[in-house]
């Protein structure tokens, strides 16, 4: 089956309002663990890292890359999970020179670069499988 791979669109107050919203509560919990709710704006800015800034990794595979490549359901997908992976990682290190500059951390969990990569990868799939569960296209179905 041949996929007509049409580019993603979506206002960016609804971008805006969706990848917002994961960050406020993203920092609410991660403040829980860094000293309390003293620490949700700062967690806030930082989970913005991976929610604004993969919507943009996202959005980058889907408009630039996956066009470019084969068609073959393989290719995209290592192809995607390849490009989250590496998205994570740039991320992460985002994450921590924003975290140096607001707060002086100099250590972040899962000190290992790699591991970020596999957890963006998860919180990708994740994000795919809501996609999946509400008859949307997504990585699961072939067709987001």
């Amino acid at each position: 089956m041949e996929a007509d791979w049409q580019p993603y669109r979506e206002p960016l107050s609804a971008t805006l309002t969706r990848t917002i919203g994961i960050a406020l509560v993203a920092g609410a919990v991660v403040s829980q663990w860094w000293g309390g709710i003293a620490r949700w704006p700062a967690a806030t800015v930082l989970m913005l890292w991976p929610s604004f800034g993969g919507h943009w990794v996202e959005l980058w595979f889907l408009n630039w890359l996956r066009p470019r490549l084969s068609r073959t359901r393989g290719v995209q997908v290592v192809a995607r999970v390849l490009v989250w992976f590496i998205g994570g990682i740039a991320l992460a290190f985002g994450m921590r020179l924003t975290a140096f500059a607001l707060i002086g951390l100099r250590r972040m969990p899962l000190v290992n670069w790699w591991t970020w990569g596999i957890v963006f990868i998860g919180v990708e799939l994740s994000a795919q499988l809501a996609l999946q569960l509400r008859g949307r296209p997504s990585f699961y179905n072939g067709r987001g």
